[in-house]
């Protein structure tokens, strides 16, 4: 099976497991007017895991897409390139192209991304079990992140898009350090 086919089958079993999980999905109102209200937070939990469990394998998919897309191109267009020096203005015309959709992409990711992080730390806010810290931090670096990106000020070559990197890795570690050391049931951790 090729990577193209491999990233396809995950987006294919990635969203299948996000429909179920929406098709399942009980309300507030199936999980506590019901009288099979057990029954509706056991459901609760399962299509929340199985949501869960397709995150990383969307994410899989995803990076098939990018990767196929972007920097992966490169290497092929340099060995055609070589192979034929007489084109060489029309190989670079293609090879900034190339660089262009890589830019592109690096975008996309940085603004979802960011997005996600403020979205989150929104969530953490309103909540009173998570680290308001984390959710002052979020909600900052975010917006800061995207204005930074699309006013030009952080460039997303290797070292401006190391820095996006660092500064969100900080909130996601720091996100995962705090959900480890959390001793409470997954049920009580999840919202309906």
């Amino acid at each position: 099976m090729t990577d193209n086919r491999m990233s396809g089958f995950a987006f294919f079993i990635g969203m299948t497991g996000t429909i179920i999980t929406m098709a399942l999905h009980p309300t507030s109102q199936d999980i506590t007017g019901s009288a099979n209200a057990g029954h509706m937070m056991q459901l609760n939990v399962a299509v929340h895991s199985l949501a869960l469990v397709c995150m990383p394998i969307l994410f899989l998919g995803a990076l098939g897409l990018t990767a196929a897309a972007s920097d992966l191109i490169a290497p092929g267009l340099f060995h055609h390139m070589v192979a034929n020096l007489g084109m060489v203005d029309a190989w670079r015309a293609v090879l900034a192209m190339n660089g262009h959709i890589n830019q592109a992409f690096a975008t996309i990711f940085v603004v979802a991304s960011s997005a996600a992080i403020v979205l989150w730390s929104a969530a953490i806010l309103r909540s009173a079990g998570f680290s308001r810290l984390l959710g002052i931090y979020g909600c900052i670096i975010g917006p800061l992140t995207v204005i930074a990106v699309i006013s030009g000020h952080i460039r997303l070559n290797v070292h401006g898009f190391g820095l996006v990197v660092l500064v969100q890795a900080i909130w996601f570690i720091s996100a995962g350090v705090l959900l480890w050391k959390d001793d409470q049931p997954a049920a009580q951790l999840t919202s309906a």
